[in-house]
């Protein structure tokens, strides 16, 4: 069972299309991750979802209710949270809690037990009475996200909340999110950090304005159909170079201090002495490597960039 359904979906400003002809389901009950660089358009789709915009074309369908006719049906049972921090930043953060139960009218009984449970597992309560624009960004965040949880939503749009936030938090955000699914809520999240990916049921690799590849990360994984290694050098950009001009190599990036290369066929150790050696020993090591969804999504894009 389905509780989004996009189908031919564009959304167009001027001439500018931001969303291009997609398709997509989020199924009930599921971790869903929208994956892509800033202009990719996931904001914009996800704005069109929580109907803050209309569609260009195609539909777009929450639990069956159609966004451009069931605006406030569809409002009731979504929690939203923007991608950038836009709570009060002078109310403490439990006035914000207070105010987003008074806006969504949730009765004096079932705050109480809400303001708890959302406590609970933000570890906000000590911080209750400290201004909001006082807060470190991971702390921001775990609010925005306490916020839009107040009424129980049951679909929770999350548009790259950890977005700027350090990597402890990030991954405390991330099994937050996780026991939030535990309890029946159907989540849709953008991010553009590739490795959060792998936190996600599916995943949809969205790249200007289209959908690419949807699957589960370890099936998008498995899929990679070149052999890849991950390269070590003294000069990561001179090694970078000559493999990228290589006619057997399928694609050459670089990641942090190594080259990953992708190759049509294996190499075979001949090949490999001979590219060290033309490298002037530049290449200190490689090793068979397992792509990562960066390195799909890097794939995609230098596809698109040669059509």
């Amino acid at each position: 069972m389905s509780d989004i359904e996009i189908r031919k979906f564009s959304k167009k400003f001027g001439s500018f299309t931001a969303v291009n002809s997609i398709d997509l389901t989020v199924n009930r009950g599921e971790l869903f991750g929208l994956i892509g660089p800033d202009g990719a358009g996931k904001t914009t789709l996800m704005r069109v979802i929580c109907t803050l915009l209309l569609p260009t074309t195609g539909t777009i369908q929450v639990r069956g209710l159609d966004v451009t006719k069931n605006i406030d049906r569809i409002r009731a049972m979504l929690g939203y949270m923007p991608q950038r921090f836009s709570l009060y930043q002078d109310l403490s953060v439990e006035q914000n809690l207070m105010f987003f139960a008074d806006l969504f009218e949730v009765g004096t009984e079932e705050r109480t037990a809400r303001l708890k449970q959302l406590y609970r597992f933000s570890r906000l309560e000590p911080f209750k009475n400290r201004r909001a624009g006082a807060l470190s960004g991971g702390m921001k965040q775990k609010l925005a996200l306490s916020c839009a949880l107040i009424h129980t939503p049951e679909i929770l749009i999350l548009d790259e909340p950890t977005f700027g936030v350090d990597p402890v938090s990030r991954q405390e955000f991330w099994d937050i999110l996780r026991s939030i699914q535990e309890q029946g809520t159907t989540i849709l999240v953008s991010t553009a950090y590739m490795d959060e990916a792998n936190q996600c049921d599916r995943i949809a690799l969205q790249f200007k304005g289209e959908i690419k590849a949807i699957d589960t990360p370890e099936r998008l994984k498995s899929d990679y159909r070149y052999p890849l290694y991950r390269l070590q050098a003294r000069n990561v950009y001179h090694l970078y170079d000559y493999f990228n001009s290589r006619k057997e190599v399928h694609n050459a990036q670089i990641f942090g201090d190594a080259v990953h290369v992708s190759f049509s066929a294996d190499p075979d150790n001949e090949a490999w002495q001979i590219y060290r050696e033309r490298t002037g020993g530049n290449m200190t090591h490689w090793e068979k490597h397992h792509p990562s969804i960066e390195d799909i999504f890097l794939d995609i894009m230098r596809r698109d960039d040669e059509n």
